[in-house]
């Protein structure tokens, strides 16, 4: 077993429903508990109308499970209540099992949002490959295919050495979100980035990026 060193004070926080916790008792499949606990931090994080997992998306590595596991899990989970299963043609994607996500899926099942349901079933796959997709999830949160886009075009727009530094001042501001981090590779890009003598500079330097020219990008929750 991995020691683990803690939660830290920084980091993203996802929403769990109360009525799951209600529900523990009565799970005794590890595979049902992982792929749900998977889906609602996977949905959770997903920008859009499109609210949705494709078989694919739920990992084997990320769940310590494999697909055969995966796919008891998801049945199971579906014959509990706690995730609903729609499918149009040859599509086919599970839904959380709350007001939203019924409607989605009834819509999706009458043909409704299909090139938004091909896109989300895209692998990430060779995406995550890139250091810039990985310090998005470690940062931020779970990829949606808008996102992989927009970090696609970053990639090929600002050097991808600048990338650490940039996720770096938002974590130290506690500001996750993808645009302030945009923000920050534009103004290097617009008006030069200085080469600092060490790291510690980042955290120091990240008083500049608060003001007013960012001030769009702060989470105000």
């Amino acid at each position: 077993m991995t020691t683990f060193n803690g939660f830290t004070s920084s980091e993203t926080f996802s929403q769990i429903p109360n009525s799951l916790f209600r529900m523990l008792n009565e799970i005794d499949d590890i595979a049902e508990l992982k792929v749900t606990l998977y889906a609602i931090w996977r949905i959770e994080h997903i920008e859009g109308h499109f609210r949705a997992l494709c078989q694919t998306d739920f990992e084997s590595d990320a769940l310590g499970l494999n697909p055969q596991e995966i796919q008891i899990g998801l049945e199971k989970a579906i014959e509990r209540g706690t995730l609903i299963v729609s499918s149009h043609e040859a599509d086919t994607f599970y839904f959380l099992n709350s007001p939203r996500g019924r409607l989605a899926a009834e819509a999706f099942a009458k043909g409704q949002w299909r090139e938004s349901a091909r896109i989300m079933s895209a692998p990430f796959a060779l995406a995550r490959k890139s250091n810039i997709f990985k310090l998005y999830e470690e940062n931020i949160g779970a990829l949606t295919p808008l996102l992989s886009d927009m970090l696609h075009e970053a990639e090929k727009n600002f050097p991808g050495e600048w990338f650490e530094e940039a996720f770096s001042i938002a974590v130290s501001k506690n500001i996750r979100n993808w645009k302030y981090v945009e923000a920050i590779l534009t103004r290097w890009k617009e008006k030069g980035k200085d080469e600092r003598k060490n790291n510690q500079d980042i955290v120091k330097d990240a008083k500049r990026y608060s003001d007013s020219e960012f001030s769009d990008f702060f989470n105000r929750d």
